[in-house]
C-alpha cells in the first residue's frame, strides 16, 4: 500500500478508535452485533442503567449510606414502633409489599399501591402524583405522614433519634452542622442509602452489546414493545418514571381494570380539570416482580396489566403471543437485588427506654 494510502487509513482508525472510547460502547462487537439493527434502535430508545444514581448535591457518601441503611430497616421511628421504610418496600417483595395498597401505622390502608424504590431515585418525581421532589423529599415528609410513619411533628422525631442512639452517626454523616440530627438529613441518608439500589438486568447486558443477553422471545418482544408504541412513555433508561400521563386515553380505566373506587389521580393535587386520571409513568424495571399492578394494584398478572395498558393508552388489542413476547422483554429488565439490601441490619439498643426520654 502507498505510503499516503497508509496514513489516510491510520487516521480512519485512530477516529474510529476515539469515537468508540468517547461513545462508551464497546470497541469489538459481539458476535453479530454489527448486523443487530434491533440492537440499534434500542440503544436510541434507551439507556444501561449507572453504577449508582449519586449526584453532586446529593452524594453517595460511605457514612451517609450506611446510616442510611441502618434507618431504612428501623421501625422504631414510627409512631407506634412497627413500621419502617422496610415495611413496605420489602428485599423479598422486590422493594415493595405485594398488597393493592401499602399499610402504614396502625394498620391503615394506604390510598395506593406502594411502587418499588429499586433504582427510583433516576426518576424525575417521586410518588404516583408526583407530589414529591425526590426520594429525598419523599423519605423526610413519611415521618409524619398520617399513613407511613404518623409522627405527630418534627420535634417528636428528633427526639427519638436522639434517643435510639443516632447522634454520633449523624455527626459523621453530617459533619460541621450544629444540629445534624433534623428531619432533611434523615432524608438525605435514607437517600443516600436508595441511590445505591441499583439493580442492572440482562437488558443492560443487552444495551452494551450482549445479543445473547435476550432470548429470542424476549427480542420478539422488544420489537413489538417499540413498534406498538409503548417507548412513548416508556423510554430511557428506566422505561418509565420520567412524565405524566393520562391513564385511559382510549377508554375508561376504572372498568378495563375494575378500579374500585376510581382515582382522580393528580387533580386530587392540582384541582385542574386537565390533571384528573393523570399519574407519573411508573418505571419498569424489576415489573415482573412487582405485582400488583397500577396505582391502585387492581391487576394481578403482568400480561393482563399489558393487555390492558395496550388498550387504554395505544388503542390496540394485543394478540396473546404479542403479549406473551412483552412480558419476556420485561422479565429481562429484572436484576439481582443489592447485596446490603437483601439481608437486614442488625439494630442497636435503645439508648433510653423502649420510648426514649420524655416520649
Amino acid at each position: 500500500m502507498p505510503a499516503n494510502l497508509r496514513s489516510i487509513a491510520n487516521r480512519m482508525i485512530f477516529h474510529v478508535i476515539l469515537a468508540s472510547l468517547s461513545s462508551g460502547q464497546p470497541l469489538v462487537a459481539q458476535a453479530g452485533e454489527g448486523t443487530d439493527p434491533l440492537l440499534e434502535q434500542a440503544r436510541g430508545l434507551f439507556q444501561a442503567l449507572p453504577v449508582d444514581m449519586s449526584t453532586p448535591e446529593l452524594p453517595v457518601t460511605p457514612v451517609r449510606v450506611t446510616l442510611g441503611r441502618r434507618l431504612f430497616f428501623d421501625p422504631r421511628l414510627s409512631a407506634d414502633g412497627t413500621v419502617s421504610c422496610a415495611t413496605c418496600h420489602r428485599p423479598a417483595l422486590y422493594a415493595t409489599d405485594a398488597l393493592p395498597r401499602g399499610i402504614g401505622v396502625g394498620h391503615q390502608v394506604n390510598v395506593r399501591h406502594v411502587p418499588t424504590i429499586l433504582n427510583a431515585a433516576l426518576q424525575f418525581k417521586a410518588h404516583w402524583l408526583g407530589d414529591r421532589e425526590s426520594v429525598e423529599d419523599q423519605a423526610t415528609k413519611s415521618l409524619t405522614g398520617k399513613l407511613s410513619f404518623g409522627n405527630p411533628d418534627n420535634e417528636t422525631v428528633v427526639k427519638k433519634l436522639k434517643s435510639l442512639g443516632y447522634a454520633e452517626e449523624f455527626e459523621e454523616a453530617f459533619p460541621g452542622e450544629q444540629e445534624p440530627i433534623k428531619p432533611e438529613n434523615w432524608g438525605k441518608a435514607i437517600g443516600a442509602y436508595e441511590r445505591t439500589l441499583v439493580t442492572p438486568a440482562p437488558f443492560d447486558a443487552y444495551l452494551k452489546g450482549d445479543t445473547a443477553a435476550l432470548s429470542a422471545e424476549a427480542k420478539a418482544g422488544l420489537k413489538t414493545f417499540i413498534s406498538v408504541g409503548c417507548t412513548g412513555c416508556h423510554s430511557g433508561v428506566l422505561l418509565g418514571g420520567q412524565s405524566f400521563q393520562k391513564f385511559g386515553l382510549f377508554g375508561d380505566y376504572g372498568k378495563e381494570a375494575k378500579s374500585n373506587p376510581v382515582d382522580e389521580g393528580r387533580f386530587t393535587v392540582t384541582g385542574k380539570a386537565e390533571d384528573k386520571y393523570v399519574f407519573k409513568v411508573p418505571l419498569l424495571r424489576n415489573v415482573a416482580m412487582t405485582p400488583p399492578y397500577f396505582h391502585d394494584g387492581s391487576v394481578a398478572t403482568l400480561p393482563e396489566a399489558v393487555r390492558i395498558m395496550a388498550k387504554l393508552q395505544l388503542g390496540k388489542d394485543l394478540s396473546a403471543a404479542e403479549v406473551r413476547g412483552i412480558v419476556a422483554f420485561l422479565d429481562s429488565l429484572t436484576g439481582p437485588l443489592p447485596e446490603d439490601y437483601a439481608t437486614e441490619p442488625v439494630l442497636t439498643p435503645m439508648a433510653f427506654g423502649p420510648a426514649g426520654p420524655g416520649l
